[in-house]
């Protein structure tokens, strides 16, 4: 239950990872704020643009005014010629400094420029648009042919009754306005981004006051859900994320607190339960190898189901003693040279004639090479009786079980690989990750405390190893044990 609340919190937690915190800051703030800055810029340079663009096209039609169609009417109307009429009008043209000016005839030909000299026929768009509105006023804004840019309003010449005599254009060049509009732009560019590095700058303060403790409860909270209850979280802010640390370090005194009380309840009824059971087994057998003659078959069978069921109850006590100085730390090896295939070769004399009783087959394949190694002989007989009878327990009667032992090498050091695999029920996919987690039990239908593979994982740390479980569901489970041995004692 503890490791649960643990895990629940630290599951709560982990959806605050520092990239997470800053990646939603990032679309959610300064997402938002960028966008904002680009639509305004988008819409600033529109207005600026718009805004330079009506001023020339204002100047540009002051030149093509209703007045000066009005005089070129009146005078075509009188008989003067448009060569003339042109004439006249270009000396009296008050916007020859800004605006140059054409007046064309009605087959697109320039009469006269303003500037002085002669023009050659071209392409007008807006003129033609002009005359084919039957006089309106045209706009075009586009290249020469030498590839300068302009704005250019044309204004077709026409009187009352819709006759056409050609047209007025002004033009000017926008190339400079062009220029200014884009300093403009690149000058609000600057603006915005330097506003945008400001706005980023000062929220670094912001958000670094939130990572930074997020990151300790972080690692506090995965200390803790491996077990480490001292890790403490030092309150640095007067806020939520100092409330959760306060709650965080409640929550590991209390759980410090139970765990404690919980492993002296273990160790102290483990115990207590051990000289009983002692006497109780001790007793059994007495009176049944004392008594064998003097008693009837009921009795004589009754006695042996005590020794059988003191010796269970015995080892169930061993595994909570194990379990208790597991969890406190006080789990030690006492350390020898000792020949690991020797204990397995022992342990298997042991184990077979049970197995053999109880209707199962093992074969084995142990090399007979030394295998000294510093380790404690009790302790990993413990490990392959433990995982030898868990193959028994999960297995059928009549099925095999199968032990083969090798040297092997793995990054530089060597190693004996003790191989157990059984053909017994297996372990589904779901259960497989966590089959040695304490008191975690993947099949509840078959005895035993659920803290013996947890027990034995342990114990093959603790020798410098490593326990692997591997299984299919219904088929069987082999577990590869491997024990680190003094590469002078490996003859070959």
């Amino acid at each position: 239950m503890d490791k649960q609340v643990i895990n629940t919190a630290y599951e709560k937690l982990k959806s605050l990872k520092t990239e997470g915190i800053t990646r939603r800051w990032l679309f959610n703030i300064i997402g938002v704020i960028a966008a904002l800055f680009i639509v305004t810029f988008i819409v600033a340079s529109i207005g600026i643009k718009t805004y330079y663009y009506n001023s020339v096209e204002d100047i540009i039609k002051a030149g093509a005014s209703d007045s000066a169609v009005q005089y070129f009417v009146n005078n075509l109307s009188n008989g003067k010629s448009i060569e003339s009429s042109a004439a006249e009008f270009v000396n009296s043209y008050s916007y020859k400094n800004r605006t140059t000016l054409w007046v064309v005839d009605d087959e697109g030909n320039i009469v006269l420029s303003s500037s002085g000299f002669h023009v050659e026929k071209q392409d007008m768009p807006d003129f033609r648009e002009a005359l084919e509105n039957h006089g309106t006023t045209a706009q075009y804004i586009g290249k020469t042919d030498s590839g300068e840019k302009i704005m250019a309003v044309t204004r077709a010449i026409t009187d009352d009754d819709g006759a056409e005599y050609g047209a007025i254009r002004v033009m000017t060049t926008i190339d400079a306005v062009d220029t200014q509009i884009r300093t403009l732009r690149f000058v609000m560019f600057i603006i915005l981004v330097v506003v945008m590095g400001i706005i980023m700058f000062s929220n670094q303060f912001f958000i670094r006051s939130i990572i930074i403790p997020v990151q300790e409860v972080k690692k506090a909270t995965k200390l803790i859900a491996d077990g480490n209850l001292d890790v403490r979280i030092e309150k640095q802010y007067d806020d939520e994320i100092g409330d959760l640390a306060d709650s965080i370090n409640t929550m590991a005194t209390e759980i410090s607190a139970a765990d404690k009380m919980k492993n002296d309840f273990i160790s102290t009824i483990s115990h207590e339960l051990r000289t009983p059971l002692t006497s109780i087994k001790g007793w059994g057998e007495t009176l049944t190898l004392g008594n064998r003659d003097n008693v009837d078959e009921l009795t004589q069978k009754g006695l042996q189901v005590i020794v059988n069921e003191a010796s269970r109850l015995e080892g169930f006590v061993e595994e909570l003693l194990d379990f208790s100085r597991l969890q406190s730390g006080r789990m030690q090896l006492r350390l020898s040279k000792t020949d690991i295939l020797a204990e397995l070769e022992e342990t298997l004399f042991t184990f077979r004639e049970r197995a053999v009783r109880e209707g199962y087959e093992v074969r084995s394949s142990i090399p007979e090479t030394p295998s000294v190694a510093n380790a404690d002989a009790n302790r990993l007989k413990q490990v392959f009786m433990n995982i030898l009878d868990n193959a028994l327990k999960y297995s059928r009667p009549g099925s095999k079980i199968f032990v083969k032992a090798e040297f092997i090498t793995k990054d530089g050091k060597d190693f004996v690989q003790v191989a157990i695999a059984d053909q017994g029920c297996g372990i589904s996919e779901e259960d497989l990750p966590h089959v040695k987690e304490k008191f975690y039990k993947a099949n509840m239908s078959v005895r035993g405390s659920g803290i013996g593979l947890a027990v034995t994982t342990e114990i093959v740390n603790l020798h410098g190893g490593s326990l692997d479980i591997d299984s299919v569901k219904d088929k069987g489970t082999l577990v590869t044990i491997q024990l680190p041995v003094e590469e002078v004692a490996k003859a070959q």
